[in-house]
């Protein structure tokens, strides 16, 4: 199932595998039928504070980040699991859920939308802060009869 030289071995995940994608790079799959609201696990990386994150250069980095609702970030990339490696999909079967711990840790667990059946590709839906670039620039390729053509987070305008 797991490489065990990849990088993320080193916190593999219950009910998933990785593999090949038709969308883009590698995926995740499920390894048997997993249940609506069935959590795949923790989005894991380093964390960055707000003031980290916008000190550093992301311009032309692979990123595998995530915003919490504290201003801080997770990085996927570094000391993260496969979770990174969940493909975007204007119609996603999975979804980022922010949890707040009695200490007040927070972490985006992921949990699946809807019952998946055994080897399908899990997805969420990146809706990307691209800011003043064109969404344009962040062509989706999920294949989807609901895709808006870019992973970029939809204007007020679209439904």
């Amino acid at each position: 199932m797991q490489n065990p030289t990849d990088s993320c071995a080193s916190q593999p995940l219950q009910d998933v595998e990785v593999r090949a994608s038709g969308v883009h790079g590698q995926g995740v799959f499920a390894c048997r039928a997993l249940p609506r609201g069935h959590v795949v696990g923790a989005y894991a990386g380093r964390r960055y504070s707000a003031e980290e994150a916008l000190a550093r250069d992301w311009d032309n980095a692979r990123t595998y980040v995530f915003a919490l609702s504290d201003g801080s970030y997770v990085d996927g990339h570094e000391g993260g699991n496969h979770t990174r490696l969940i493909n975007h999909s204007c119609a996603p079967n999975c979804r980022a859920v922010e949890v707040r711990h009695d200490d007040g840790r927070r972490e985006i667990l992921i949990e699946t939308r809807r019952r998946l059946r055994a080897g399908e590709e899990l997805s969420l839906d990146y809706r990307l802060d691209v800011g003043g670039d064109d969404p344009a620039a962040y062509r989706c390729r999920c294949g989807s009869r609901r895709c808006r053509g870019s992973m970029a987070q939809p204007s007020a305008r679209e439904p």
